[in-house]
This record gives C-alpha cells, sequence and structure tokens, in this order.
C-alpha cells in the first residue's frame, strides 16, 4: 500500500513544489488536492509532482458542501455537479482514477429518502463524464445523517450497476456507529481509496493516529482480507516537517500490522 497526505495538511506558507518535497521527504508517496478551478493550478501541480516525484492519490471534491448534491434546489445540484465535473477532469488530467464524493446531507430541510432519491439521480448524470475520462465517483461516508452502516452503503454503491461508482471508506468517521473493520469486509473490493484518521470514542473527539479508540491491527487485517493495495491517506491536522514524519511514521506502523 501506498501512504498520502491531505495537500491541506502541508504548511501553507511554503511554495507549492516545496510543500509536495516536504511530502516526499517524510516518507508520503502522493497527496490529495481539492478541487482545482483554474487550469493554471492544474499545471502547477503538474509540474511541482514531476518535480518532486509526488504522486496525485486522489481528487478531494469540493464543492459537495457548499452546495450539496441532494439539495432541494435545482441550481444547488446543477452547482455541484459542475463542480464535480471539474473534479473528475482534474483527476484525468492529474493521473489519478479517483474523486472523493459526499454524496447527500440529511438536514431539516432533506429527508433521508430525498437524499438518496435526489443523490442517486444526480451522480447517474456524472457516470457518463466518470466512464469518458476513466475516473471513479468513490463515495464516502462522512457524518452526514447519511449511509448508517456498511449494508447501506454497499447497496447504495451497487445500486448504480457501474464499475465507475465505488466506495471511499474513512476509518475513523465511522467509529461511533461501527467498527471499521466490519465495514472494510462488507465494502470489499468497491473500497477505490482509504482515508486514515483516529478518533477517541469516550472523549468523543478525533485523536493523532494509533492514539485513538481504532484497533489498527484489525483494521490492517481486514484490509488485507479484501485484498486492498491503494492509496491510504491520511486527513489529519497538518503541521511542520516533525508532525508530517510523526503521521508517517505512525502510517507506517499501521502499515505493518502494528
Amino acid at each position: 500500500m501506498k501512504k498520502a497526505c491531505c495537500l491541506g495538511m502541508l504548511p501553507a506558507d511554503m511554495e507549492l513544489e516545496a510543500r509536495l518535497a516536504l511530502a516526499k521527504r517524510v516518507g508520503f508517496d502522493g497527496v490529495e488536492p481539492g478541487t482545482l478551478k483554474k487550469k493554471s493550478e492544474v499545471r502547477a501541480i503538474q509540474r511541482a509532482a514531476a518535480d518532486t516525484g509526488i504522486e496525485i492519490a486522489s481528487i478531494m471534491n469540493s464543492d459537495h458542501w457548499a452546495f450539496p448534491l441532494a439539495s432541494p434546489k435545482k441550481s444547488v445540484v446543477a452547482k455541484s455537479i459542475k463542480g464535480m465535473a471539474t473534479s473528475l477532469q482534474n483527476a484525468h488530467d492529474l493521473g489519478t482514477d479517483c474523486v472523493l464524493l459526499v454524496p447527500a446531507v440529511v438536514n431539516e430541510q432533506t429527508t433521508y429518502e430525498e437524499a438518496m432519491a435526489r443523490s442517486k439521480a444526480a451522480i447517474r448524470k456524472l457516470i457518463p463524464t466518470a466512464r469518458k475520462l476513466g475516473v471513479a465517483i468513490a463515495v464516502e461516508n462522512v457524518w452526514n445523517k447519511f449511509l448508517l452502516s456498511p449494508i447501506e452503503f454497499r447497496d447504495y454503491v451497487d445500486s448504480f450497476k457501474s464499475p465507475w461508482v465505488k466506495a471511499y471508506f474513512d476509518v475513523g468517521n465511522i467509529v461511533l456507529y461501527g467498527y471499521p473493520q466490519h465495514w472494510i469486509r462488507t465494502l470489499g473490493r468497491r473500497i477505490a481509496r482509504v482515508h486514515l484518521k483516529d478518533f477517541d470514542a469516550k472523549a468523543r473527539q478525533f485523536v493523532p493516529l494509533r492514539e485513538g479508540s481504532i484497533v489498527w491491527p484489525a483494521v490492517r487485517k481486514a484490509l488485507a482480507d479484501i485484498r486492498y493495495n491503494g492509496f491510504l491517506t491520511a486527513e489529519v491536522a497538518g503541521g511542520d516537517e516533525a508532525h508530517l514524519r510523526r503521521v508517517s511514521e505512525a502510517m507506517d506502523k499501521i502499515i505493518a500490522g502494528e
């Protein structure tokens, strides 16, 4: 498996190439940027990645919070679809095959049933673009009051009957209501990417990797059981070189099954 970090974890006051070089130096194989709205931004990351030898692990779509895909407003959904299409193009241009998508947000304005129907309708509109570009739409489990069990998550992905819709599994996001190793086995080969963060169930807060409630050897065993061999991407607080090196070393231990 390869290690990556979210681009936002790297010091923002550094030039882009220096940020990617730092990621490489502390042991990461790749980075995960958010949606790039300008072609100049795409070209800049292309150059910096090539010069530093870092890979683009995936793209984190940026518009699904500001413009929820299951919004009751058609104009908002249209903006969300457009943003996701941009993310898919980013992934293709940067040589990766996966975009993270939060499919829906259940709230007072959007019921669970509406979130289900609207998100599926919108994703179906995106599948032809994903197919054309060779980039998977990877639905992530987050604290959005949606897809609250591994069986439902599995069935949601399967409902599209498309190899271009997969799962982006976040290990830390489901600790409050499940066991990540169980989810991993249920989702199986549907998992396109994995986010790593740790969570203390008693304190109900995120904590540094390997310092929370997650039984990491069990998670590692589950990933081996489904033959997952893709990127593990840290989505934790950023910091200086020493901090990033500690994150990278914690990931090494997770991969080793410790």
